[in-house]
């Protein structure tokens, strides 16, 4: 018994100088460890809550583009874009609002919107529609080059036969029929043979002195 009193002494003694020596770099780590865990779980919810949020603004915008109220849209789409730019409603919204403004002939402005939808989407489907969409406006104010580079940037396969079409429009424009007729033949040759843009394509190749199209 006694040496069982002796052995357990010597081990509460280890502890004890253990725990001297580390015991501050113990709790330190320990209250680090809670701190993450309270910290994680605050941001999902602080996540979870954003998105939430923005989701009923967007709501809000869609009604508004639904009924024609284009400042109830432009206000819900300034919201999301101040307020809630971190979530993915927000470059939606952007994109949203980029068509609104294409309409009322505001080119600059969509351009300026277009822009911040493909700096900041996460979603790679939104970034390559927005990018689309910028190198059309780009188009439309006759910025060939602007409109080429924006083309230029990386998307998915999905969207290539409508970066190539674009891309020969614009090639068109600036007088590179051969360039074009490439640009033309590569989207034709992505597109699959229902896609009923195939023959607008089809009849842009035609236009530039007829042939295989494929």
């Amino acid at each position: 018994m006694a040496t069982y009193d002796l052995d357990e002494q010597e081990r509460l003694d280890e502890l004890k100088a253990w725990w001297k020596r580390w015991g501050n770099l113990v709790m330190i780590g320990a209250a680090a460890v809670i701190a993450a865990a309270a910290g994680w779980r605050y941001w999902q919810n602080h996540t979870a809550t954003q998105s939430l949020e923005a989701a009923t603004v967007y709501e809000k915008l869609v009604q508004s583009l639904t009924v024609n109220d284009a400042k109830g849209a432009r206000e819900a789409g300034a919201l999301l874009i101040d307020r809630y730019a971190g979530t993915a409603f927000a470059p939606r919204a952007s994109l949203l609002l980029a068509k609104l403004n294409v309409g009322a002939r505001d080119l600059k402005s969509a351009q300026a919107q277009l822009e911040w939808a493909a700096a900041n989407s996460k979603e790679p489907a939104v970034k390559d529609l927005a990018h689309l969409r910028l190198a059309g406006v780009q188009f439309d104010q006759k910025l060939y080059d602007a409109a080429l580079k924006t083309l230029a940037a990386s998307h998915s396969d999905a969207f290539a036969p409508r970066f190539d079409d674009l891309k020969g429009d614009v090639l068109l424009a600036q007088g590179k029929a051969a360039e074009a007729r490439a640009a033309y033949q590569a989207a034709f040759a992505k597109m699959a043979e229902d896609n009923p843009y195939r023959s607008i394509v089809e009849l842009k190749l035609d236009a530039l002195g007829g042939g295989d199209a494929k």
